[in-house]
């Protein structure tokens, strides 16, 4: 996150907590971080309830308290200092024992009229700064995200350094809104989420399984091409495997373990150790590697049912998994040409224009990773050059790297500009430790390989989410779950259509025939707003001639031609990927 952007945002959170602690005196604010493109605070205010109806009311206030806010004064206080300064506020005392247990320093921050517990930066001159920032929501959060603690009234809004990018922010939005992917899901019929089957674990219908299954036909073609071999693995696993690699002691997202002839077995939250299996199944020598497997591997991570969001956050993850086992001295051609791969994909399902994050470690918290500094380091230093060579923009993600190793994220931007993390390559030397992994080398001795984690779509699920919103649903041909339909003028020219529908078909092209007792233009209609990229519309001539009227989505004719003619016009399109 840009700093200066997360400076305006968290002090916006101030200043929305006093505008609230004035409009409804007795109420507590808790926390109010800067979050991605905005900000929010939280409140306890009792029993009060407040809706999106009282933001201008709140935003109203902000604006004449904001004219006397001058400048954010500091001061270090002890915590028997605090705890007296806010006696009033519970969420204030708990945190204070908090920081005083773990030894942090309590600041205090005022920009004139209102005392706060803070330990961040702030803006410099906020009468000047956050003069354009808007209220969007009202929602409920618990306190510290635990259900065990009392629901408080959490509020979010936004702030930007001009009217001008508030104003296209917010046009962002109502754009976001038209194009939410749930919607235009249930528009198109391509998934849905049964209550009966469980939150997070989305079905997809026939139309959104022709979707699905162009994404990953592609990706695996792709991926084919380049020496990736395909495996398949179960989704569960015993648990003693998962300590081994170390998800057990690290990642909080796994279901609870299930019995089975007295052993614990779980489903499957990661590949990875799935497919180490499979290089473990066989000894290797140098000139086996690189190593390349892959799978369209089903893990299960267990969300809370708050954070469940349709496709963009799941329960039911299906990663497009590949494992590269290499030696070190390959490792920087290897990742070379896992950027190749991913600028390759981007642009075939357009998106051309991305960026990267190196995700690092904390080096304040070691304890949160596995292996030495020092392999560390150097794991760290050889995803930094690859990003450079391929003069690729980036920056440093620290804290952002998984526990056995640092990783490349790369985010494109969608239609809206909106950014989204998709590919992650990450490098991992601590995994071939755990496992004991090896391979002899020219010197005939052992040596261990190094593994590349990665994922180009990154969950399959979400990036299905994603392309619906970026293309609003109207998918370029070669993605589009119907890519023809056809319509013949009236029932004497329903054998004709027939034939073309079988003409396709044999094709490979997914075409439909709608013969229903509609009229043309309402027919014409409906294909317009299931999105279908082309029309073939037969009648007399047509059948005379054996051609077909052709007509784009949205309402292009392209006049008759031969279905031949037209077919091959098809075939060139969907083979250019053209977006």
């Amino acid at each position: 996150m840009n700093q200066n952007l997360d400076n305006l945002r968290h002090s916006c959170a101030h200043l929305l907590a006093k505008a609230v602690l004035e409009l409804w005196p007795g109420s507590h604010n808790a926390i109010g971080p800067a979050i991605e493109s905005g900000f929010y605070q939280d409140f306890d205010m009792g029993d009060v309830k407040i809706s999106e109806s009282d933001l201008p009311k709140i935003e109203a206030r902000m604006k004449n308290i904001l004219s006397g806010w001058t400048h954010f004064e500091y001061k270090e206080v002890s915590v028997e200092e605090a705890r007296k300064l806010f006696a009033h506020n519970p969420y204030k005392l708990e945190l204070i024992e908090e920081f005083a247990k773990e030894g942090k320093k309590l600041l205090t921050n005022n920009p004139g009229n209102f005392l706060d517990l803070c330990k961040m930066t702030h803006v410099e001159n906020p009468a000047k700064e956050m003069q354009y920032f808007k209220l969007l929501s009202v929602a409920g959060a618990y306190w510290r995200g635990s259900e065990k603690n009392k629901m408080l009234t959490r509020i979010y809004g936004t702030v930007w350094p001009t009217q001008k990018e508030l104003d296209h922010y917010l046009w962002q939005l109502e754009e976001a809104k038209k194009r939410d992917h749930r919607k235009i899901g249930r528009e198109l019929d391509l998934f849905l989420v049964s209550q009966d089957i469980g939150g997070g674990l989305p079905i997809f219908t026939p139309k959104g399984k022709l979707l699905r299954d162009a994404v990953e036909n592609y990706i695996v073609q792709e991926k084919k091409s380049r020496g990736y071999q395909f495996v398949w693995t179960p989704h569960i696993a015993r648990s003693e495997i998962y300590k081994q690699s170390g998800h057990w002691q690290k990642y909080d997202a796994m279901f609870n373990p299930m019995k089975l002839e007295d052993e614990d077995y779980v489903l499957k939250p990661m590949n990875c150790p799935h497919h180490f299996q499979v290089y473990l199944n066989q000894p290797h020598s140098y000139r086996d590697l690189p190593m390349r497997i892959a799978e369209n591997g089903t893990c299960y991570r267990y969300e809370k049912s708050g954070e469940l969001n349709g496709l963009l956050r799941v329960r039911s993850v299906t990663i497009d998994d590949t494992h590269t086992f290499v030696r070190h001295d390959q490792i920087a051609a290897e990742i070379d040409a896992v950027l190749d791969l991913i600028e390759t994909v981007f642009k075939a399902f357009g998106f051309p224009d991305y960026h990267a994050r190196v995700s690092i470690r904390d080096q304040n918290h070691p304890e949160k990773y596995l292996g030495k500094p020092k392999i560390w380091a150097e794991a760290e230093k050889a995803l930094i050059a690859a990003v450079e060579k391929r003069n690729i923009s980036y920056f440093l993600g620290a804290g952002e790297a998984a526990f056995y190793g640092p990783k490349i994220d790369v985010m494109v931007k969608d239609s809206l500009g909106r950014d989204w993390q998709l590919s992650t390559c990450q490098l991992d030397f601590n995994q071939p430790e755990n496992f004991d992994m090896t391979y002899t080398g020219k010197d005939s001795q052992s040596h261990r390989p190094a593994v590349l984690h990665i994922a180009i779509l990154g969950s399959l699920e979400r990036f299905l989410g994603i392309l619906i919103e970026h293309y609003a649903g109207a998918f370029p041909v070669w993605l589009a779950p119907v890519q023809i339909v056809i319509l013949p003028v009236s029932e004497k020219h329903l054998s004709f259509a027939r034939g073309g529908l079988a003409r396709l078909n044999q094709a490979g092209i997914r075409a439909e025939l709608d013969d229903r007792a509609e009229s043309l233009p309402k027919r014409i209609r409906q294909a317009e707003l299931q999105k279908i990229p082309y029309m073939l519309i037969v009648g007399d001539r047509e059948a005379e001639l054996s051609s077909v009227s052709v007509r784009q989505r949205g309402e292009k004719d392209l006049g008759s031609m031969p279905l031949d003619q037209f077919l091959n016009r098809l075939n060139q399109e969907i083979d250019s990927k053209a977006s």
